[in-house]
């Protein structure tokens, strides 16, 4: 290290001296600049403040004119101060005059000035300001120059995360940490929610970021290394994959970054710079972060995901707690943030206290939205970095209607939503006054609106709703919130549940459609390149018979003096419902010798969800007793287009020609074999997909229970006759010739419907 430069450890020791003073914000900033000029031997040391309007201001400076505190103010992308904010990186120079971005603002008196090192005040990635050294001297500041000054910046990151220095703003121009953010994404669930921000994946707290030992600290980092590795190397030696969810080739990439030596060579240089263990890694996985959010590249972004939870995991080993995150004691309205999630994680939450989820990523079709949907679940996705925009216990808003999301709102905001959520409600008890209509359209059509449903938290919709029953129980549910494979007592306990809260009212249950993005965590899930086209649902029924059988008899004993109606998920060749039903005779045939009650009918069907059995509808008919159709997975294989994949997802509409004209093959094919044909895909869920599958014949839709008030509102004001005839001109006409979405509108609009 340079001679003129003192001892990191000695300002960070000097630091928490003036940190613990009972001074103003101000005299706190003040005395900090000047410590850290004096032990960097700087003439000029300078904090600048990022406001809520986007703009730098300075807050203090050893050095330069003080009159220019408070009154110099850049934008992100004026000077080098705004470039060290904007790209989040250092910037060091000998000759700041002759770099480009220079900007000279004579009242802070800096032009005598030649060198400049700049660093960014980062905190979970995000710029909260810019820490900036300077001299006379042209002169290039050394790498242990640098790390004391990103050191330093990361003490001062706390301290303006804290609110702290909101007292020195005027109106209009706080800093930008922990005041009011405005963000936009996608909407994946409908409803709006008030409550408080709980992290899927919270942060550790750091207590103490100055050591005290540094060998020690030192020594904790690695043994905390040494611990990591081996438990990565024992989950893969024993094929432990569904761990948090992760698949084998996750894991390999976590195992593969824990024995990089540049991450725990930047580990080790963090400590040696004066902190402990737990805050090098904060320091080091904040400075990662805010790169790689700045990346265009998919591939890199996704590398930040699998470095942070090997971050996560690592700083949990520092301080001894536990890598599965706390689900217990949710406060009441409670929103959960994370960057990604599957339905089994939703799952585990306390469901009565839930009432929002804003994710990083996650598309309206994606399995998590539609749980969160058929539990009433406000939820937003697409936040960049939602994650880190929120601490534990933020205020928050989630607009499901427009995909807004509120952090830490303002008073107003509050008010203006609560007025929101009070207005939904008087618009539930309107909606409440419908259920006991009959759901016929108003020139006599009768169209049978079913719920969608998987737990036994969903059982009260059917006479909330007034609906003619359950289309569609998700019966993979109940496999995915346990944590091992329920027992078939628990099986049929669960069946008979769901038949008795039905009262004679049809149910249809879904055998297991698991795979894909439904793991189970007490299963093995092999690695697959696209698990969505892989071993999954009747698939891995088929090949695992024990397990389909012991479902099947679960049902058939549940129906037993009832009507049954059974359903396979994911046929593609008729072969593999003959396969199926034969599973259905071979226990049918067990329960008569032992002397169980049976059912007295068995309706036995198939979703059609792949696109194969479009051109075996004919064949498929003459064996099932009805058919529902998945549109979600329909729409998905249709187009070759991942429903989870945010960047394709929204690239095709649903209610285009080619899936609307494959919807309309099959309820005619339906209607020439006298079979029944209903629609339990998402599409069902929105007025205006409810008014096409009307329009083009379809009489029996399931739904999630919060739309099953929209959509019956807008049917008992359809005329279905002049919606068919609409449907017929649309579809008949060439592919692209008509805009059928806008059309639809247009027409809901001129009969007055409420779409």
């Amino acid at each position: 290290m340079r001679s003129a430069l003192g001892s990191p450890r000695v300002l960070l020791r000097r630091l928490r001296e003036v940190m613990a003073e009972q001074v103003s914000a101000q005299e706190r900033l003040d005395k900090i600049v000047v410590l850290i000029a004096a032990n960097m031997v700087a003439e000029v040391c300078s904090t600048y403040v990022l406001r809520v309007d986007n703009t730098l201001e300075l807050y203090a400076t050893e050095g330069l004119n003080p009159e220019a505190v408070h009154n110099t103010v850049l934008r992100l992308d004026e000077g080098l101060v705004g470039l060290v904010a904007s790209e989040a990186t250092p910037l060091n120079l000998s000759d700041a005059h002759s770099h480009p971005a220079f900007s000279f603002r004579p009242e802070t008196g800096e032009e005598i000035y030649n060198s400049f090192l700049g660093v960014p005040i980062l905190r979970a990635g995000n710029t909260l300001g810019v820490l900036v050294v300077q001299n006379r001297a042209h002169r290039t500041y050394v790498e242990e120059e640098v790390e004391a000054l990103q050191t330093t910046a990361m003490v001062l990151a706390e301290m303006i995360a804290s609110g702290e220095l909101s007292a020195l703003a005027g109106p209009g121009a706080e800093p930008a940490a922990r005041h009011a953010l405005h963000k936009v994404g996608a909407v994946l669930s409908d409803g709006i929610a008030l409550g408080h921000v709980v992290l899927h994946e919270p942060r550790v707290v750091i207590t103490n970021y100055i050591a005290e030992d540094l060998p020690a600290e030192i020594k904790r980092l690695d043994a905390a290394l040494a611990q990591l590795r081996a438990d990565l190397d024992r989950m893969l030696e024993r094929g432990d994959v569904a761990e948090g969810g992760e698949h084998r080739e996750v894991l390999e990439a976590y195992r593969m970054f824990a024995n990089d030596h540049g991450w725990s060579h930047r580990l080790r240089e963090a400590v040696a710079t004066g902190l402990t263990a737990e805050a090098a890694v904060e320091r080091v996985q904040s400075d990662t972060r805010a790169r790689m959010l700045r990346s265009t590249d998919p591939y890199l972004r996704e590398r930040l995901h699998d470095l942070e939870d090997l971050g996560h995991r690592l700083m949990r080993q520092l301080v001894g707690k536990d890598h599965a995150p706390a689900r217990e004691q949710l406060p009441d309205n409670a929103i959960l943030v994370a960057r990604s999630m599957g339905p089994a994680a939703l799952l585990d939450y306390d469901r009565k206290r839930l009432r929002g989820l804003v994710l990083e990523e996650g598309t309206a079709n994606s399995h998590v939205a539609i749980v969160a949907r058929a539990l009433g679940i406000a939820a937003v996705g697409e936040i960049p970095n939602a994650a880190g925009l929120a601490d534990q216990g933020d205020a928050m808003i989630v607009d499901g209607t427009s995909g807004s999301v509120y952090i830490r709102p303002s008073a107003e905001i509050e008010a203006a939503y609560a007025e929101r959520v009070r207005f939904r409600a008087r618009r539930q008890a309107q909606y409440l006054a419908l259920r006991h209509r009959p759901s016929v359209t108003r020139d006599g059509r009768k169209t049978e609106l079913m719920i969608n449903a998987g737990l036994v938290v969903d059982l009260p919709h059917i006479e909330d709703t007034g609906s003619a029953g359950i289309g569609l129980f998700r019966t993979e549910l109940q496999f995915m919130v346990g944590q091992s494979l329920p027992r078939a007592g628990d099986q049929l306990a669960l069946y008979r549940a769901v038949l008795d809260a039905a009262g004679g009212k049809p149910v249809t249950f879904r055998t297991l459609d698991i795979g894909g993005d439904k793991a189970l965590p007490y299963m093995e899930a092999p690695a697959e390149e696209n698990p969505a086209l892989g071993w999954r649902a009747i698939r891995l029924g088929l090949d695992r018979p024990g397990l389909l059988r012991s479902q099947i008899r679960a049902l058939l004993r549940a129906g037993g003096g009832r009507a049954l109606r059974v359903m396979f998920p994911m046929i593609s060749d008729v072969a593999e419902f003959d396969q199926a039903k034969a599973l259905v005779e071979r226990e049918l045939t067990y329960l008569r010798r032992h002397g169980h009650p049976l059912p007295e009918r068995i309706d036995i069907g198939s979703m059609i969800e792949v696109p194969a059995l479009l051109y075996q509808l004919d064949e498929l008919f003459e064996r099932v007793d009805f058919v529902s159709v998945g549109s979600n997975d329909l729409f998905q294989f249709l187009f070759a287009v991942d429903r989870g994949n945010s960047r394709v997802a929204e690239r095709f509409d649903t209610l285009s020609a080619p899936i609307l004209r494959a919807l309309r093959d099959i309820v005619r094919k339906a209607d020439q074999h006298g079979k029944h044909a209903s629609l339990c895909g998402e599409m069902a869920s929105q007025p205006l997909g409810a008014l096409a599958l009307i329009g083009l014949g379809y009489r029996s839709l399931s739904l999630s229970p919060t739309a099953h008030g929209p959509v019956k509102a807008m049917l008992l004001d359809l005329d279905a006759g002049k919606a068919e005839a609409l449907m017929a001109r649309l579809l008949d006409a060439p592919c692209g010739s008509v805009a059928i979405r806008e059309e639809l509108k247009a027409f809901a609009a001129t009969e007055g419907l409420a779409i």
